[in-house]
């Protein structure tokens, strides 16, 4: 009579306490989740199958551009004298780094702004009067 039995699922979480449960992502060491990854390209249908590295290794370079993308809005905080990463911190930091503009050339980031920037032929022109005259 075993109706409600574990039924060979693995480790009970309740009982002993011996049976603690690991996450994928804390397995590969990395803050992203490699569960919700890999469940959002199996419901994409970007193939038949997915392999079982390919939600770890998505994950992992996505957690590495967004560290990336941070560090940079840090800096650019910094160098604002502010302590809270804003829209326009994001935009000075990746259109400021030649790959992260490459990427993401294509994206808006709104209340970005633009990058400080005069054109060369709307700079007043150096006079050389002065320099003959003296």
């Amino acid at each position: 009579m075993s109706g409600k039995g574990k039924g060979g699922r693995g480790k009970g979480k309740t009982g002993t306490g011996t049976g603690k449960s690991t996450t994928k992502s804390t397995k590969a060491g990395l803050q992203f989740p490699v569960g919700r990854v890999g469940r959002y390209l199996k419901q994409g249908k970007y193939a038949t199958r997915i392999g079982a590295g390919a939600p770890v290794y998505l994950a992992a370079v996505l957690e590495y551009l967004c560290a990336e993308i941070l560090e940079l809005a840090g800096n650019a905080a910094r160098d604002n004298k502010k302590s809270r990463i804003i829209p326009r911190h994001l935009q000075l930091a990746v259109r400021n780094d030649e790959e992260l503009n490459k990427l993401l050339g294509g994206v808006t980031i709104a209340s970005g702004g633009v990058l400080p920037n005069i054109h060369a032929v709307l700079l007043p022109k150096k006079s050389k009067s002065k320099a003959t005259s003296s």
